[in-house]
């Protein structure tokens, strides 16, 4: 099967429209804060989010889209639990569908968020778990 995307094309276009955990936490710590969707779901959302994040379960995504982020210009990041989920490829899809030209996955998710040792918000409050040593360097 020949091709005519370049190995360099693929990936810069992944780096397009995919960001992690730590590359998000730099960019929100240097004024670049993208409007975060979480596509979970209400259970999910309740048990932690990200700080920042806008619930919108991916079942609602396309007809509350244009309520939620109105302006399509908008930076959006789209997440959901970790690397098990393609609900954030689902949400990320349905957003440039809908003609939202500046979307992003989060991979890892929630997940990695988490394991990473970010601030993490619940219902109970906010909590900050220890950096998992395979997903993060212990300093």
């Amino acid at each position: 099967m020949q091709t005519s995307i370049t190995g360099a094309d693929f990936f810069a276009a992944k780096l397009a429209f995919q960001t992690d955990p730590s590359d998000l936490a730099a960019d929100r710590a240097n004024g670049k804060v993208p409007l975060l969707l979480d596509v979970r779901s209400e259970p999910a959302w309740r048990q932690g989010r990200i700080p920042g994040a806008i619930h919108l379960p991916i079942a609602d995504l396309a007809a509350r889209a244009a309520e939620v982020v109105p302006d399509k210009a908008a930076a959006i990041v789209v997440y959901c639990w970790g690397p098990g989920c393609n609900g954030s490829t689902r949400g990320a899809l349905i957003l440039a569908s809908l003609g939202y030209p500046r979307v992003r996955e989060l991979i890892g998710g929630f997940e990695y968020w988490a394991r990473e040792g970010l601030l993490v918000i619940s219902d109970d409050g906010r909590a900050r778990q220890a950096p998992d040593p395979l997903t993060a360097p212990i300093l």
